[in-house]
Order: structure tokens, then C-alpha cells, then sequence
């Protein structure tokens, strides 16, 4: 058994993450020692660090409690799996779609700036489409 450190370390999950994912009900509560510390075995560590994958992907909270689910109550989870991760795939596209909009947007407002002493035009750009600041 291994103490929050420990797990943290071996898990590349950090101390606070793992005590919110406990609170959350992502990972299950630990057993406690006779003075109360928390003793995580080699299947904690291991469920860490699955979430620690998935939280690198992207993959929000809910997802995971689902992937979990199914890893641990499915005989055969691959089609449910398989469905939760295209749709993540699709969501993670449309963000990169997105992302790919606004950099057009930045770039092009950035090109007609020249960074000269006068007015600055990416400025100006900005506030045409925001409207005049409000105090």
C-alpha cells in the first residue's frame, strides 16, 4: 500500500487532482491505515492513471466515470466505448476547427497593423466589432 505521495508520484497525478477526483467519486475513496492515512494499492495507482490518459485527451469528467464504468461492468464494452470516443473525437474537431478560425481572424488583423506610432489598427479592429469600451 502507498500513501497519497506515493501515488501521486507514481501516477503522475497530483496530490490535490487526486483528493478532487476522490471527492468527485472519479476514483474511489481509499482505504485509510489504523492512523488514518490514506493507502492506495497497485488498482488505485492504476485507475489514476488511466484518468490521467484520458484527462490528456481531453476527455471530461463525465466520459471518464462512463469509460469506467464500462471497463468494470461490461463484458463486452467496445462499441459503447468506441461511441463515447468518436464523439469526443468529433467534439475535439469542431474545436480545432474553431481554433483554426480564430487564428485566421488574429492573423489577418494582425497583418493590416503595421505597428507604427499612430492609431494602432488591430485595436481599432477589435473594438469595431466589440463596440466602444464602457467604463
Amino acid at each position: 500500500m502507498q500513501s497519497i505521495g506515493a501515488a501521486s508520484a507514481l501516477s503522475g497525478v497530483s496530490v490535490d487532482t487526486i483528493r478532487y477526483y476522490e471527492r468527485t467519486g472519479v476514483v474511489p475513496r481509499p482505504d485509510r491505515t489504523a492512523s488514518g492515512r490514506r493507502a492506495y494499492g497497485a488498482d488505485d495507482i492504476a485507475r489514476l492513471r488511466f484518468v490521467r490518459r484520458c484527462r490528456s485527451l481531453g476527455f471530461p469528467i463525465p466520459d471518464i466515470r462512463s469509460l469506467l464504468d464500462l471497463a468494470q461492468t461490461s463484458e463486452a464494452p467496445c462499441p459503447e466505448t468506441v461511441a463515447l470516443g468518436r464523439r469526443h473525437l468529433a467534439e475535439v474537431r469542431r474545436k480545432v476547427d474553431q481554433l483554426a478560425g480564430i487564428e485566421r481572424a488574429l492573423a489577418d488583423m494582425l497583418d493590416r497593423c503595421h505597428g507604427n506610432d499612430g492609431a494602432c489598427l488591430f485595436l481599432e479592429e477589435l473594438f469595431d466589432e466589440a463596440g466602444p469600451p464602457t467604463a
